[in-house]
């Protein structure tokens, strides 16, 4: 079976998938996923803060609350994919171990074969599949590799320290996106 980041990362130094059942069509899924404003659940919101503060880090997050992918895009974020109502990846290079971490852009076409050192890729999704009319299974994967070995070094250890929050943050994702889904599907099904 082809993953979708199989073309991006396809030997990921982390791998973090997590889905849920949705009952909503899978264009309304989607459209929700694309626009839920992450910093609206007070927890991921502590999380950022703890980070920052851990880290050292001068500014706070550049967040506007226009939407997940608006503000991962305003951030450095590249779409690598985008297919309408089913699936949108996309991907930065970065120092995550850095206090004020900066996202740059790499184009689709060269993600994969990037290897400037020092740096890690990440590429994460958002994917919709449909299971039924009303019935979505909605799933977000977030894979990273190290470009080199002293990168992966401090990318680990990056990881051991902050893996649970950042996990954390998907886990609380989930359930309030698929509460906003079905809200809206509720809501357009009764014109209520």
């Amino acid at each position: 079976m082809t993953v979708p980041l199989d073309r991006y990362i396809p030997v990921p130094d982390v791998r973090e998938r997590h889905e849920v059942t949705i009952a909503a069509p899978a264009q309304i899924v989607f459209k929700v996923a694309r626009g839920f404003d992450i910093q609206s659940i007070r927890i991921v919101r502590l999380i950022f803060w703890l980070r920052e503060r851990a880290l050292g880090a001068k500014r706070g997050a550049r967040w506007r609350g226009a939407g997940l992918v608006a503000d991962m895009r305003a951030i450095g974020w590249v779409p690598l994919a985008d297919e309408s109502d089913r699936l949108f990846i996309a991907g930065a290079v970065c120092q995550p171990w850095q206090a004020d971490v900066m996202f740059r852009s790499v184009p689709a076409e060269r993600f994969a074969s990037f290897t400037e050192p020092d740096l890690v890729k990440i590429a994460w999704t958002l994917e919709a599949q449909t299971l039924a009319p009303a019935l979505t299974r909605f799933a977000t994967e977030t894979r990273a590799v190290a470009t080199d070995d002293i990168a992966r070094a401090k990318f680990l250890r990056y990881w051991r320290t902050f893996r649970a929050g950042i996990v954390l943050i998907r886990l609380l994702l989930l359930p309030a996106l698929r509460r906003e889904a079905e809200r809206r599907f509720r809501r357009q099904s009764t014109g209520v």
